[in-house]
């Protein structure tokens, strides 16, 4: 497996709503307004396995003091392999000096993320209003 992780500025959007609907997120629903979303985020890093997309995280940030990490997903079929610590690993390059950096977590993404160097944030309560519900 020779993966490539590469910050990316165009991407098929057919090939982010496939990789999406395999990971059965919501936002997959929303094809046009998430390749326009994960578009205008400060950075888009990507996985790639050849010409397949396997992997992708975004990030929103103001560029000195905070970021935020709204979506890390890598397909199902490459799962467990690391490419998700490298989609982290390509941020911490950019943003690793950065005061804050922030995600919200669930399920087994949580041990992942701590494994990550990420760590519950004090006595803070992660909230939202959410659309979606596959984080019940």
């Amino acid at each position: 497996m020779d993966i490539e992780i590469k910050e990316t500025k165009e991407i098929n959007k057919e090939k982010i709503i496939k990789l999406y609907k395999a990971n059965k997120w919501s936002s997959a629903e929303k094809p046009d307004l998430l390749y326009k979303a994960l578009m205008n985020s400060d950075s888009l890093i990507t996985a790639w396995d050849g010409n397949r997309l396997v992997g992708l995280g975004n990030a929103i940030s103001d560029g000195y003091l905070v970021v935020y990490y709204p979506h890390l997903l890598v397909h199902p079929d490459y799962q467990g392999k690391g490419i998700g610590k490298m989609i982290v690993d390509k941020f911490q390059k950019k943003y690793g000096n950065f005061h804050q950096q922030l995600l919200t977590a669930d399920g087994k993404a949580i041990d992942f993320y701590r494994k990550c160097g990420f760590e519950k944030a004090g006595s803070t309560q992660s909230m939202w209003i959410y659309k979606g519900d596959e984080h019940n």
